[in-house]
């Protein structure tokens, strides 16, 4: 990857480290649990899976940009500003004043409950028009990472057409994330679980849930099989729910010129769930975000635990994260200190209260040398080798 002065800057003037391209929507969040017939107020939030990964990066301290297109309404307006308030550069946004801005209404429920609704407006919007003639690929491809989801190649397809250019081989390409996100109620086409199978294989980096792997492509859920499907990604994430995730990372070895995949499984930790929705995109960003950082997998995974618990404590979308140096902490502990952590609502804001005394104390007490020594020494060169790393194994196999 080319890291010269033609790559793009963030809201806050320094290189843009991950771009997010997707639609984001306005979400109505019910004022009370209940049908969506019987619901009779809601608030007004976002929604959106890439902006998400933009929205928490930025809020964890990273230039994040988001590149997408809203209508020229208030809706338009409100996504601009509040995405933008967290820090992301929105400069890349276009407006469409053909388009709406997509809105959608859901319950208070968890998603996975028999009782939760969704109903999204989002058909005809101002991002399913997104198009490689529409967007500005330059500012797309200015970063270290370009995260994607299938979420947006369902949308049309001139959205379709967008991804396959932005995963295709060639200089100057950025290391490409994708997260699978399996949607069928948007594949009106029978064969979208073959199309993201297609994107995925040509991401260097994938995360995909093993529940949707089985949904989409008719797989054992076991993370080995997965991993057999998807050989190419140079790292994936197969995300197993409660269980926890597991990292695949592939390795290049000079003797005798093959690879091989080093395998990290980290569990999940202990969460009193409020909501599940923008869990996995947060997952995501804590793992870029510690990938960005020159992190090893195991605090990679961590980073991404953390963030999702950040998210399943919240009840939108978007949680608000640790801060970093918390994160830290309690990404290093022992695995049997991790395995006893338990985390509820509010715990990103007062850890000391929800996390056991004995645990934080152990957390404060054991932790900081090993975070002094393991983080803060050689981070910005740990980061720009692990990605570099990548981006050379990607181009030059």
């Amino acid at each position: 990857m080319d890291h010269d002065a033609t790559r793009g800057v963030g809201a806050g003037g320094g290189a843009v480290e991950v771009v997010a391209l997707g639609e984001s929507m306005v979400t109505f969040l019910p004022s009370r649990p209940g049908r969506l017939a019987d619901v009779p107020s809601f608030e007004r939030g976002i929604g959106g899976a890439e902006s998400n990964v933009a929205c928490v990066l930025a809020a964890a301290g990273h230039a994040a940009r988001w590149v997408s297109r809203v209508g020229a309404d208030g809706f338009g307006d409100h996504l601009v500003e509040t995405i933008g308030g967290y820090g992301v550069d929105v400069s890349a946004v276009r407006r469409d004043p053909q388009r709406p801005t997509g809105v959608y209404f859901r319950t208070a429920g968890d998603r996975d409950g028999d009782g939760h609704e969704v109903a999204y407006y989002r058909a005809g919007s101002a991002a399913s028009a997104m198009a490689v003639g529409n967007v500005d690929l330059a500012a797309v491809r200015a970063g270290r990472v370009l995260h994607l989801s299938g979420i947006t190649a369902a949308l049309s397809d001139d959205c379709l057409a967008l991804l396959r250019e932005l995963t295709a081989p060639g200089p100057g390409r950025p290391l490409v994330s994708f997260d699978v996100n399996f949607r069928p109620s948007l594949w009106g086409d029978p064969d979208g679980p073959g199309v993201l199978l297609d994107l995925a294989r040509r991401a260097d980096l994938v995360f995909v849930g093993s529940d949707e792997a089985a949904a989409a492509w008719g797989v054992d859920a076991d993370p080995r099989t997965i991993r057999d499907a998807l050989p190419e990604p140079r790292a994936l994430v197969v995300k197993q729910g409660a269980q926890g995730a597991t990292l695949f990372e592939r390795t290049y070895l000079t003797e005798p010129h093959t690879t091989r995949d080093t395998v990290t499984f980290v569990p999940a930790l202990h969460v009193d769930v409020v909501a599940s929705v923008g869990a996995g995109d947060a997952f995501a960003a804590g793992f870029l975000s510690a990938t960005l950082r020159g992190l090893p997998p195991r605090e990679r995974l961590r980073h991404g635990h953390l963030m999702a618990a950040a998210a399943l404590t919240a009840p939108g979308d978007l949680g608000t994260p640790p801060a970093r140096d918390r994160a830290d902490r309690l990404a290093a502990l022992d695995d049997a200190t991790w395995g006893t952590l338990r985390l509820g609502p509010g715990w990103t804001q007062a850890v000391d209260q929800v996390i056991d005394p004995a645990v934080d104390q152990g957390v404060d007490q054991g932790v900081d040398q090993g975070v002094d020594q393991g983080v803060d020494q050689g981070v910005d060169t740990g980061a720009d080798r692990a990605v570099t790393r990548a981006e050379e194994e990607v181009h030059h196999p």
